[in-house]
């Protein structure tokens, strides 16, 4: 199994307004049903551009600020 390099640092580095629930997943280090979960509770932003469902980059970070800030990270 291929362990992912991708964090938040990457996600906040990269200039794309949006990300998958895929990449979402891989920077949490979660299962990507987590995220589809939330994204249907309600719980992270999404837009919906046909049949697929995408995410807001920066309103995804801004879910996570206030972690970072708490942890020392930003």
């Amino acid at each position: 199994m291929r362990q992912s390099t991708l964090d938040m640092d990457d996600l906040r580095k990269r200039r794309s307004l949006v990300i998958t629930r895929k990449e979402a997943a891989e920077a949490l280090g979660v299962d990507p049903r987590t995220i589809t979960t939330s994204i249907n509770e309600g719980t992270i932003p999404h837009v919906k551009l046909g049949r697929r469902i995408v995410i807001p980059r920066e309103k995804f970070l801004a879910l996570f600020a206030d972690a970072a800030t708490d942890n020392g990270e930003a």
